[in-house]
């Protein structure tokens, strides 16, 4: 079945093109339109009524641009709104949630660690997860101003070093040996993450499942495009420069209210 409506995704603001790099790889033939909320970065301090409310909104403006599957590319957006969005529309969502599952299957020192945001760390779909792994040690850590130094494009700052030095030793001092990013914004850090951490701690993220997980549903349900080359729409709700440089200048960035 050919389909060539487009992928939609949102987040926070442009942490989530993390996952669309990883959907774009994968299939660089469909059609894509992106939002970045950054207007309302971060969603891992709102309450969980804001999160659903934010993604509903932007559920809604995907549709009007008629997407044939949604990406939830926010943590905090899947683990605190997804099951409302599934309820409430009728289009096949996928969603983004920190890879416990490989870090605590594969881990040898039986302790891990998983640096998210406050709302996906206190969500129920979270600590549902964490259930399944007791005989893991899990450390916890809130990445608390990290999304909002990236969305003000100071990655290589001198406040993210310290903050990213202070939220990675205690976990290094209690010998994990994998490291679970638990937000899109955050695998723009590994470069700096790799330079606090040991070597033999491994780092994951879950773009690349993502878009597997992508590829199958549109196998299965919606279709594919059978285009030689897609069309990628990027739109932001603030100054789109961040979005643009993350992107690396190559595609068109629109400023829109949402």
């Amino acid at each position: 079945m050919i389909n060539t409506n487009p992928i939609g995704l949102f987040d926070s603001g442009i942490g989530g093109t993390s996952i669309w790099k990883a959907i774009h790889q994968l299939m660089p033939n469909e059609n894509t339109v992106y939002l970045a909320d950054s207007k309302n970065a971060p969603y891992g301090i709102k309450s969980k009524e804001e999160i659903i409310a934010l993604s509903k909104k932007n559920t809604e403006l995907l549709l009007e641009n008629n997407c044939k599957i949604i990406v939830v590319a926010c943590n905090t957006a899947t683990t605190n709104a997804i099951k409302e969005l599934r309820a409430c529309y009728d289009v096949p969502f996928i969603g983004i949630e920190p890879a416990i599952k490989p870090a605590a299957t594969q881990s040898k020192t039986q302790t891990i660690g998983i640096l998210a945001t406050r709302g996906t760390l206190n969500s129920e779909l979270f600590n549902k997860t964490v259930s399944f792994y007791q005989e893991t040690n899990i450390i916890e850590q809130i990445g608390y101003g990290l999304v909002e130094l990236i969305e003000n494009g100071e990655i290589n700052s001198p406040k993210m070093k310290e903050l990213l030095v202070s939220y990675l030793t205690p976990m290094i001092e209690k010998n994990i040996d994998y490291l679970v990013l638990g937000c899109s914004h955050y695998p723009y850090l590994i470069p700096k993450i790799k330079q606090i951490l040991p070597k033999s701690i491994q780092i994951i993220d879950s773009g690349e499942a993502v878009a597997k997980q992508t590829l199958t549903v549109l196998q299965n349900k919606t279709g594919m495009s059978n285009l030689e080359k897609g069309k990628y729409k990027f739109y932001s709700n603030i100054d789109p420069k961040v979005l643009n440089d993350i992107l690396g200048n190559k595609y068109p960035v629109s400023k829109r209210a949402f």
